[in-house]
């Protein structure tokens, strides 16, 4: 079994084991994102499946609390000490916690469903701007 496969099938575990009262969403959040931007990488990072380039992380779901569900956009672990990075987001779905740090919140299925037109564009933007 190769890498890819290995993470992939712990991210799988996790989630067979999650109790979780958005646990739909986040599978639906799930394939949403590898659909978005294809060859991604999943694995859990801080309790929830995370998404990114090889072994950089780009996107990071907030499970807590539970009465909601988050994407964390982010540039990695170590992000750089750009103070001129912007990233557009004309749809204004996300909230800023920095410059370079975003997050998208979904209330609940029918939150998702309505900003999941525009979720692919800036997932796949995201991650095409903060991959070197």
């Amino acid at each position: 079994m190769g890498v890819v496969a290995e993470q992939i099938s712990a991210v799988d575990s996790y989630l067979d084991g999650l109790q979780h009262a958005r646990k739909p969403e986040i599978e639906a959040l799930r394939r949403l994102i590898l659909d978005a931007v294809p060859g991604l990488v999943e694995r859990i990072k801080w309790n929830a499946p995370s998404f990114g380039p090889g072994e950089d992380d780009r996107i990071t779901m907030r499970l807590h609390p539970g009465d909601r569900l988050q994407l964390i956009l982010h540039r990695g672990a170590k992000a750089g000490a750009d103070d001129f990075f912007r990233f557009e987001d004309p749809a204004k779905l996300i909230a800023w916690a920095a410059p370079d740090r975003g997050v998208l919140t979904f209330r609940d299925a029918a939150d998702l469903q309505e900003k999941s037109a525009a979720l692919p564009e800036i997932l796949r933007r995201w991650v095409a701007c903060t991959t070197r």
